[in-house]
């Protein structure tokens, strides 16, 4: 049985425990076994992290002490997955610029603040995370984001929506959805989710469904591929 882990806390304004409980049945009915938590504490036994299929993170804002992003960042990296959305993962801790390189990036300004009407649109891609996806409208925050160049966007909002300082540079796609990779382990972010009843938008919650069952499948797959190159190493020594 896959194992995952949801840490919620920080900021309440972002219902973090409402997206968790929305999470855990998504996972339970996938076949999971979910621990939630409500301490980062949940991060102090990296050997248990490395134990696991798949990570959530649910926590905006707050401090965090450097070994439990070291912990996670480890976890991640042997096959792990991680995933998340809108502040609970990308932005959760402001002044830790290592967590921010793990999960491919930071919030930095949503114009409008709630209530903005605008488009996610799915890019053209084979990717199975976003097949069969239609382009649909939300009204709630529009993220714009700092994001690292080296990952694969899936979605996409068009900037700028609404008036700001912004709006007289060119129009810019700024990414929504995303995955990357961060050692082995696979990472998934999708920027959607200032409350929980956008996680149960039914586009937004198919993609978590698929985001989170990809992240924790890399884990099993790099295990294939590292037993794969050792067995070839020997065959290759025996000759």
């Amino acid at each position: 049985m896959s194992k995952a882990l949801i840490v919620w806390g920080g900021w309440d304004g972002h219902q973090p425990e409402q997206v968790a409980e929305i999470f855990r049945q998504q996972l339970e009915a996938e076949g999971f076994q979910v621990d939630v938590q409500s301490s980062l504490e949940a991060f102090a036994d990296v050997e248990y992290l490395k134990s696991l299929d798949l990570i959530i993170p649910a926590w905006t804002m707050g401090e965090i002490d450097q070994k439990l992003v070291d912990n996670v960042s480890i976890a991640v990296q042997s096959g792990v997955g991680l995933a998340g959305c809108h502040g609970g993962m990308c932005d959760a801790f402001r002044k830790n610029v290592d967590w921010q390189f793990m999960t491919g990036g930071q919030w930095v300004a949503h114009p409008g603040n709630d209530g903005v009407q605008y488009t996610v649109e799915i890019n053209n891609s084979t990717s199975p995370l976003v097949e069969g996806i239609s382009n649909f409208g939300v009204s709630t925050e529009q993220y714009y984001m700092h994001v690292d160049p080296a990952v694969e966007v899936l979605a996409t909002t068009r900037f700028p929506i609404v008036d700001g300082p912004h709006a007289l540079n060119k129009a810019v796609d700024m990414p929504v959805v995303w995955t990357k990779r961060w050692g082995v382990g696979r990472v998934y972010y999708n920027s959607l989710g200032h409350q929980a009843n956008i996680m149960e938008i039914d586009e937004v919650k198919e993609m978590m469904r698929r985001g989170f069952l990809w992240s924790a499948e890399g884990k099993t797959l790099a295990a294939g591929e590292s037993s794969k190159a050792a067995y070839t190493g020997m065959q290759d020594n025996q000759l």
